[in-house]
């Protein structure tokens, strides 16, 4: 089995966009492969990885995730496509259907059919990131230089298969490690297809940080998109209290119901040693790419990026 690779999450919390470039560089010098960015409602996509791109030169700069509902299919092709210029070709345009909060609640924009728009957004970007029109007459300017692999979030079923199908990769978040293995094979992809992970890291004994995970999954969890995905892995029951607290309006009730066993195999907990031992057991379940989400006070992070580099 190849080595994963390991990447970690831009912006990093806690600290301004500004004052990255010395922990950026810190992760090329430290070996890592990969920074991908987040996009909830902190900095956007692109922009944490456009300082990246004049900071580094090796590691891969992929976007985790951007919406397809929250940008247009032309938009996007030009940020991929100046992404992919700034950063000599190292740049994966990850794409998400985001969730009904974020889409529809945040953003006023009807949550309609998200696989459908998936496909039709990664169908309408292929030829036009190719340098070709695409729906509409829509061409760019300049076509890139560098063929730029779209990236698919998946969850549950559907989407997992339609990301196998039509991507050159697929980015799943909050999978619990005895899922792994099913999340990867309902992918169904060829061999050479990459499965990004996100991985919430609190390096901390796991009884300690268990109350900062606990804030962080009822938080996610009780969003419909992953909620979904938890019952769809078996998790109904466990999950059932947490989210009838947090639908009646009382959060800190939701809190304290969290499923402790779940969280257990979701995030990833320790000193170095034992994270990297979890960790290399999503591996071997089929996650080919690591991506590591550092919850730690700023002053920590360096040592957590020397602490958890590739071996």
């Amino acid at each position: 089995m190849p080595e994963p690779r390991w990447g970690l999450t831009l912006p990093f919390s806690g600290v301004p966009l500004a004052a990255h470039e010395p922990l950026v560089r810190r992760v090329e010098a430290a070996g890592y492969a990969d920074l991908w960015s987040a996009d909830t409602n902190g900095a956007d996509a692109f922009t944490p990885l456009v300082l990246a791109a004049a900071w580094t030169e090796r590691v891969r700069l992929g976007t985790g995730i951007v919406g397809v509902f929250t940008r247009g299919r032309a938009a996007l092709a030009q940020q991929a496509a100046a992404l992919a210029e700034a950063s000599n070709g190292r740049f994966a345009l990850g794409l998400g259907s985001s969730s009904d909060v974020i889409v529809e609640q945040w953003n006023g924009i009807p949550f309609e059919r998200p696989r459908t728009r998936m496909r039709e957004t990664v169908e309408a970007l292929r030829p036009i990131l190719r340098g070709e029109r695409g729906p509409g007459g829509f061409r760019l300017e300049t076509p890139p230089s560098h063929p730029i692999p779209i990236y698919v979030a998946a969850l549950r079923e559907r989407m997992l298969r339609l990301a196998g199908e039509i991507a050159d990769g697929t980015f799943v978040n909050f999978v619990p490690v005895g899922s792994a293995a099913r999340v990867v094979e309902t992918i169904g992809a060829r061999a050479a297809h990459d499965v990004v992970c996100r991985f919430f890291c609190i390096p901390k004994p796991e009884e300690e940080g268990l109350a900062e995970a606990r804030f962080l999954f009822a938080g996610y969890a009780t969003v419909p998109v992953y909620e979904a995905f938890f019952r769809w892995l078996g998790w109904g029951d466990e999950l059932d209290p947490m989210v009838e607290a947090w639908r009646a309006g009382d959060r800190k009730l939701a809190v304290q119901r969290v499923p402790d066993a779940l969280v257990r195999e979701v995030f990833v907990f320790g000193g170095p040693d034992g994270m990297r031992e979890r960790l290399e057991e999503f591996a071997a379940a089929g996650i080919t790419s690591i991506c590591l989400q550092p919850l730690c006070p700023p002053e920590d992070l360096p040592g957590f990026i020397d602490a958890l580099a590739p071996r």
